[in-house]
C-alpha cells in the first residue's frame, strides 16, 4: 500500500500536469478561433474560384502553349490539363508538427495508408509527400512495407499556412506531374467542421478536373453573365490555373491547421478533466490513510495509558 508521502507526491505531480494541460487547452482554444475565422473567410473565395475555373475550362476548345511564356511547371497549364493514363499517383498528406492533439495525425496517417493500398491494388505506384513531422514519423516505417518512400517533407507549411508556402508546394507537385513522374495528385487532409469535430477528406487535384465534393455553390438558379477575355482565353487560363492549384493546397493547409488545433483543444480538455478526477480520487485515498493513521496513533496512546494504569 502506498504511503501518505507517496500519495502526496503523486497528487502534486498530477496537479502540475493539470496546470500544463489547462494552459495548452487555453492556448489551443485561442488559436483555433483564429484558424476557424481564416478557414471560413477563405471558403467563399475557394468556391467562386472553382466555379470560375470550371467555366473557363468549359469555354476553351483546344489547349495551346505556343504563345505562352512558361517559366514554372505550374504555368504549363496545357500539360496540367492533359489527360493521360494513370500509372503513378502523388499523395500529399497533411499532418501536424506537434503531438498532444489526440489521434489527429494517427487518423490522417491511417487514411493515407488505406488510400495507398487501394491505389496499389489498382496497379498504380504511389509517391508520398508529407507535411508535418508527426506524419513523417508515423509513415516512414509503415511505407517501407508498402515499397513506398517519402519524396518530400514540408514542416513549416503546416505550422503557419500561407499562400507562399502553398505556392511552393504546388510548384513541386506540378513539376512532378509535368515531367511525367506522376499522372495524378491527391491530397489527404482534414475538413474543419467545428471546435470539436473534423472529417478526413481526399481531394483530387491533378489532372485538373475540379473538386466537386468539397465546393458547394452558395446561390442556386443564378443567371451566369457573359464573359469576355483580354488578351485571350489561353493567357487567362495560364494565370487562373496556378491560382486555382495554389489555392487548393492553401485551403487544404488551412483546414488541416484548424482541425489540428480543435483536436488539441479537445484532447487537452479531456486530459485536464481526467487530472481533476485523479486528484479527487487520490485526495480521498490520502484522507482515508491519514484518518487511519491518526486513529492508530490514538489507539496506541490509549493502550499505553491502560498498560501503565494496570
Amino acid at each position: 500500500m502506498a504511503s501518505l508521502k507517496d500519495i502526496k507526491k503523486r497528487i502534486n505531480s498530477v496537479q502540475s500536469t493539470k496546470k500544463i494541460t489547462r494552459a495548452m487547452k487555453m492556448v489551443a482554444a485561442a488559436k483555433v478561433r483564429s484558424s476557424e475565422s481564416a478557414v471560413k473567410a477563405s471558403r467563399p473565395y475557394s468556391t467562386e474560384l472553382y466555379h470560375m475555373f470550371q467555366k473557363l475550362l468549359n469555354s476553351v476548345g483546344e489547349f495551346s502553349a505556343e504563345t505562352l511564356k512558361i517559366k514554372r511547371a505550374v504555368d504549363n497549364y496545357p500539360k496540367l490539363l492533359e489527360k493521360r493514363e494513370a500509372k503513378s499517383v502523388g499523395l500529399f498528406v497533411i499532418t501536424s508538427n506537434k503531438g498532444l492533439a489526440g489521434a489527429y495525425s494517427a487518423n490522417v496517417a491511417k487514411a493515407a495508408l488505406k488510400r495507398i493500398k487501394e491505389l496499389q491494388e489498382q496497379g498504380l505506384s504511389v509517391k508520398v509527400f508529407v507535411a508535418g513531422q508527426k506524419g513523417v514519423s508515423i509513415l516512414r516505417k509503415r511505407l517501407a512495407a508498402l515499397n513506398c518512400t517519402i519524396e518530400k517533407k514540408y514542416f513549416s507549411a503546416i505550422e503557419n499556412p500561407d499562400a507562399m508556402e502553398a505556392r511552393d508546394i504546388a510548384e513541386d507537385l506540378a513539376e512532378y506531374y509535368v515531367d511525367g513522374r506522376i499522372d495524378k495528385i491527391e491530397i489527404i487532409t482534414t475538413r474543419f467542421r467545428n471546435m470539436v469535430s473534423y472529417s478526413i477528406s481526399n481531394w483530387a487535384v491533378l489532372p485538373l478536373n475540379g473538386i466537386k465534393d468539397t465546393h458547394e455553390r452558395i446561390t442556386d438558379n443564378i443567371l451566369e453573365p457573359l464573359m469576355e477575355f483580354t488578351p485571350d482565353m489561353h493567357h487567362i487560363l495560364q494565370k487562373v490555373v496556378p491560382m486555382y492549384i495554389t489555392n487548393t493546397f492553401y485551403q487544404a493547409l488551412l483546414e488541416a491547421k484548424a482541425s489540428e488545433l480543435a483536436s488539441r483543444m479537445t484532447a487537452m480538455s479531456a486530459a485536464t478533466t481526467n487530472a481533476e478526477k485523479i486528484i479527487h480520487n487520490l485526495s480521498i485515498e490520502y484522507n482515508k490513510l491519514r484518518q487511519s493513521a491518526i486513529t492508530n496513533e490514538i489507539i496506541e496512546v490509549i493502550n499505553g495509558a491502560n498498560s501503565q494504569v494496570g
